[in-house]
């Protein structure tokens, strides 16, 4: 604690004030408005409150007499690292950054870890929850705190925003793709179904249990593509490895591969599993696309670098990030739902079936 040498008692922005005979006003707005005063007397108050020990208001007391932090916090259902990490989290958290430049508001990021962890975190005025959870949890906490919130990809809630794509409609058009190419023998690479770090094969009891809201879609898609197109979706091969990320799409593309028949096709819930789909046929000896052909989703930077080029479906992750925290800002964002378009990108690792 600051004391006042000369009068042994706590330096305030009172005991500023009193030394200048000026108003508490006066010395609050040399700190935190200082168009308000002349140069000369900032200069004046600044110099005595450095004299007197008087290090300036306390942000947290300042925040709390406004009513406001200009903080968004964004919520991560996964370690933090994945933020910084993964290739659609980066850019999703590029929009959201974006905007809260644009805006002057700092950002939180805040972590998986206990369900109440949110209730408990430093102050923030709102939440982007970019997290595919039920209410439970994470969302439950920052509904009973009243915070007004945005759910990005995860389930719609009553009172909340939300931003997300037709995650369905997206995955239909990667399938459609590959069988309009004639490939009628394909396989799926999944993202994490439920969240029991399964390592295997998804059966349909499995893929009926889905706890999370974009495999679940991503699937239904694949299936009605399949399905209309006279094939049997139990014949396709669903794998599943845990931890998510590149090296668990290689191993799930390399058990599909040991099939047989073999699949003459793979479709990756995301682009980092393609990518690891890419490294596991050439590691079989198989020519993308002369004898397997690879679909991803997202469109991340690498799928465009991959050699082959990655086909993959488009979604806009930055301009979600911008969505969710320009929602945020505005009064009428209860709610308010964006859906956001996909699009199907076609590029080199998709072709024919082998005649053979």
């Amino acid at each position: 604690m600051e004391t006042d040498g000369r009068r042994g008692g706590r330096v305030t922005l009172a005991t500023v004030a009193d030394a200048l005979g000026v108003s508490r006003a006066t010395v609050s707005n040399a700190y935190n408005h200082p168009e308000r005063l002349s140069p000369r007397l900032r200069d004046r108050v600044l110099d005595t409150a450095r004299e007197l020990g008087y290090a300036g208001p306390h942000p947290l007391a300042a925040t709390l007499s406004r009513g406001r932090v200009n903080a968004l916090g964004l919520v991560y259902d996964d370690p933090m690292s994945f933020a910084f990490s993964d290739p659609a989290a980066v850019l999703f958290l590029q929009g959201v950054s974006e905007v809260c430049e644009n805006e002057d508001l700092a950002l939180v990021l805040i972590s998986g870890g206990p369900a109440g962890a949110v209730a408990r975190v430093a102050l923030v005025d709102a939440v982007i929850c970019y997290c595919d959870v039920p209410i439970e949890g994470k969302l439950a906490a920052i509904v009973d705190r009243g915070l007004p919130f945005v759910v990005v990809d995860g389930p719609r809630l009553p009172g909340a925003g939300h931003v997300g794509i037709d995650d369905r409609r997206g995955a239909a058009s990667a399938a459609r793709h590959l069988l309009d190419l004639g490939h009628t023998r394909l396989g799926v690479i999944a993202m994490p179904i439920v969240d029991d770090e399964w390592e295997g094969t998804a059966d349909l009891d499995r893929q009926a249990r889905a706890h999370y809201r974009a495999a679940r879609e991503r699937l239904v898609g694949y299936r009605e593509a399949v399905e209309s197109a006279g094939l049997t979706w139990a014949d396709v091969s669903v794998e599943e490895r845990s931890p998510y990320g590149r090296d668990a799409g290689r191993r799930s593309a390399a058990a599909l591969l040991a099939r047989r028949p073999r699949p003459t096709a793979l479709i990756a819930m995301s682009d980092e599993l393609a990518l690891g789909a890419l490294a596991a046929a050439e590691d079989a000896g198989l020519a993308v696309p002369r004898d397997l052909s690879v679909v991803g989703f997202d469109d991340v930077p690498a799928a465009a670098d991959a050699h082959p080029a990655l086909t993959t479906v488009r979604q806009p992750h930055r301009e979600k990030g911008r969505r969710a925290a320009t929602l945020l800002l505005r009064a009428s964002s209860v709610d308010d739902e964006h859906r956001l378009p996909v699009e199907l990108i076609v590029r080199a690792s998709t072709g024919p079936p082998p005649s053979r």
